[in-house]
């Protein structure tokens, strides 16, 4: 019994280390506006067509606390703000037809197992807007006065993803602004384990499998 102890837990040892090694969140996945307000914000690629908005290869800005939209919009915190598609937040668009603007993120997942990505979010959008993932619509909604859930289990890659959040901007001809919000709450992702894990991985297995195969000496 005395030897037991010792070889189980270096057996539960290797096992444990294989998986908090492996186990983290997904690097890319960020909120928008988290530069200064009235920055742009890089980590969302903006594209727009539009009939009176030219866009291609930009970025959004983050919005002012204080500058309408922001009421009725959604409140900006330290959690998220609103992007917009140029430095004047209050500027009127699409007067005569929709618009749609897409903001667009990337993130690696290199030397990550695709497999067991997951990711859980929540957006806003003036007007409305549909949430891809490699292409794929994972969510629709609109409303920028209460949140929209997103997430995803499924459809990684194991390079390079992309997030695309396509906004429509309803027309109205005067005071017609339009922006985004996202936040991100929780995401997960295994990485893929390296030769010497997989080693130590496999001497805990057979170090346990050795033990059990042993049989105690029955005692005169």
């Amino acid at each position: 019994m005395k030897r037991t102890l010792p070889v189980a837990a270096l057996a539960a040892a290797s096992i444990f280390s294989f998986a908090s090694a492996n186990a983290g969140t997904i690097v890319g996945l960020v909120n928008t506006g988290l530069e200064a307000q009235g920055a742009q914000d890089t980590n969302y690629k903006l594209t727009a067509a539009s009939s009176d908005t030219a866009i291609a290869n930009n970025y959004g800005y983050v919005a002012f606390d204080n500058v309408w939209p922001i009421n009725p919009w959604l409140a900006n915190d330290s959690v998220s703000r609103w992007i917009t598609p140029t430095a004047s937040q209050s500027q009127s668009f699409d007067a005569n037809s929709a618009g749609t603007y897409t903001y667009h993120l990337d993130f690696d997942l290199t030397g990550y197992n695709a497999g067991t990505a997951s990711f859980v979010g929540r957006f806003a959008a003036d007007n409305a807007a549909e949430v891809k993932l490699n292409g794929v619509t994972i969510a629709n909604a609109s409303g920028f006065t209460s949140w929209n859930a997103f997430g995803a289990n499924s459809g990684f890659h194991a390079g390079l993803n992309s997030l695309d959040f396509v906004v429509t901007n309803w027309a109205q001809n005067g005071g017609n602004p339009t922006g985004l919000r996202v936040e991100f709450s929780q995401s997960s992702i295994a990485a893929v384990p390296e030769p010497s894990t997989f080693a130590t991985l496999a001497s805990g297995l057979a170090v346990l499998a050795l033990q059990r195969r042993r049989k105690p000496k029955r005692s005169n």
